[in-house]
């Protein structure tokens, strides 16, 4: 009888780590993803895709995203810019094609050429995307340096 109630006891304690890195339900209009790079403040920049992962949703090397999370995760991110790290999050379908920005009903805006020749800046948020951080790791690597 003890050994039953021990083997029990045991059953439960190594089933609650599994538990906890469950993550919720993605919502209809997002999709979640795994991408390595290299973070800087709150800014993620994707890095190159290995063979052993599968396909990120169209998601090329360089592109840049703002991480959105909780504090302590993004504290603990903070804290290892310089690595190479793969974060784990949600991303709205349709925001990162790089065809322009979703604004609803199936209406894209898209930069164009200034017709001064100048450069679309990088403030004006046109290809602001956003990644909801759910969790992240660190991979072998390092970021290029600035």
């Amino acid at each position: 009888m003890k050994i039953a109630a021990l083997l029990a006891v045991a059953l439960t304690i190594a089933g609650l780590p599994l538990a906890a890195q469950e993550y919720k339900r993605v919502p209809d209009d997002s999709v979640r993803v795994s991408v390595p790079g290299c973070a800087r403040n709150l800014v993620f920049t994707a890095g190159p895709r290995t063979e052993d992962q599968p396909a990120r949703a169209g998601i090329p090397e360089g592109m840049h995203f703002r991480m959105n999370g909780p504090k302590k995760l993004m504290t603990e991110i903070k804290a290892h810019e310089g690595s190479m790290i793969e974060v784990t999050g949600l991303l709205k379908k349709g925001q990162y094609k790089p065809d322009g920005v979703s604004v609803g009903s199936g209406v894209r805006v898209t930069p164009g050429p200034s017709p001064s020749g100048g450069s679309l800046s990088s403030g004006l948020g046109a290809s602001q995307v956003v990644i909801d951080v759910e969790g992240w790791r660190q991979v072998a690597g390092s970021c290029p340096s600035r």
